[in-house]
Formats: structure tokens, C-alpha cells, sequence
């Protein structure tokens, strides 16, 4: 470990994530009547900031979403959404989500039935290596997900993880990475060496 992170402060989960929404109703309806999140706690405030333009008064809400965490929007009164705050679609789009974990397959089938009778139209269970997910998506169109561990993430996972991002930071500096093959080569330098350095 370098000493940067042996001397970094550390985290303690996330607090909150937040966006905004200008359907307040449906957002409220959504994670607190459909979802069964607790509202917990809203501020009311005037507009503030440095920006050129007046910044609207808003409301800030927050439901709960579990392990002291929970999930805020803001609602600009008298505003319009910008073009370019429209959640777009496709596969890119739904890189930016929120995910909650559940504990067992009878869970994660339980959510998804609940949320088909509510008419929110949600994904068939994905599989990618150590979880199982399903996905939908709330009024404002934000991508959220539900998912289970399918095993839990240990060592071999990190030193995995910090070659592969080694890997791909070189690459990614050479300006001449365009698939996952190039990777894949260029990775197993890494592990060779890796491994030279760290005999089992």
C-alpha cells in the first residue's frame, strides 16, 4: 500500500446521492409509495450561489435507503428541466445509477414482481461475475438497480482489479486502445510479472 492511502482519511459508506427532479409528485409517489423508502427529511431554501443567473428556490427531500444512507432531490421551483439535463437513453446513459443491494435470489424476485404490479417495467435478471441485477428506472428517467452478491469480493479480487487498471491506464495513455483484446495481452505482462514478484 502506498503511503498516500496509509495516510488518507477514510470514508464511511455513502451518505447520499442526489438529483434533481421536476416531478415532484411522481418522485415522491415512486421511492416512497413504490419503492417503501421513508421520507425522512426535506429543506426549504431560497436560492443561493454565484451564478450569473438567479438561482431558483428549491426544496431539498431525502428518503431513506437503507444503512444510514439515503437517496435526495431537488426541486428548482418555477423551473423548467434544460435540454441538457434530459436523462438520455442507451446503454451509456445507464452507466450513471443507483444500485441497492438485497440478500437472496427470493428477494431480488420479490422486487422484481413488486415493481411489475406497480407498472414500473423492469429488465430480466443480469448476471456479471460476483452479482445478479435488475434493472428499471424511476419518473425522471435516472436508471436505478437492485442487486444480489453471488459471492463475496476478496484479495485475489483486488490484486485482479489493480492489474487490470494499471493495464488500462497504459493503454488508455497511448492513445491507441480501442478493444478489450488489447487488454487482455497486455494484462498478462502484468500478472507474469506479478507473479515473479509474489510467488504463491
Amino acid at each position: 500500500m502506498s503511503l498516500s492511502l496509509q495516510s488518507a482519511p477514510r470514508l464511511h459508506g455513502v451518505d447520499h446521492t442526489a438529483r434533481p427532479t421536476w416531478k415532484l409528485r411522481e418522485t415522491v409517489h415512486f421511492y416512497r409509495d413504490i419503492l417503501g423508502l421513508p421520507l425522512v427529511h426535506a429543506i426549504t431554501a431560497k436560492g443561493w450561489g454565484r451564478e450569473k443567473e438567479e438561482h431558483a428556490d428549491f426544496l431539498h427531500f431525502f428518503f431513506d435507503s437503507g444503512n444510514e444512507s439515503t437517496i435526495a432531490f431537488f426541486y428548482y421551483i418555477g423551473t423548467q428541466q434544460p435540454p441538457e439535463l434530459v436523462v438520455p437513453r442507451g446503454y451509456m446513459a445507464m452507466a450513471n445509477h443507483t444500485a441497492w443491494r438485497v440478500e437472496s435470489e427470493t428477494e431480488l424476485l420479490a422486487w422484481q414482481k413488486r415493481l411489475e404490479d406497480h407498472g414500473v417495467r423492469v429488465s430480466q435478471s443480469v448476471t456479471h461475475e460476483v452479482i445478479e441485477s435488475i434493472y428499471f428506472r424511476d419518473p425522471n428517467f435516472y436508471p436505478l438497480e437492485i442487486a444480489r452478491t453471488l459471492r463475496d469480493v476478496e484479495t485475489p479480487d483486488a490484486v485482479d482489479a489493480g492489474l487490470t487498471i494499471e493495464t488500462a491506464m497504459q493503454l488508455e495513455d497511448t492513445g491507441r486502445w480501442s478493444n478489450i483484446e488489447q487488454l487482455w495481452r497486455a494484462k498478462a505482462e502484468h500478472v507474469i510479472a506479478h507473479q515473479e514478484l509474489h510467488p504463491a
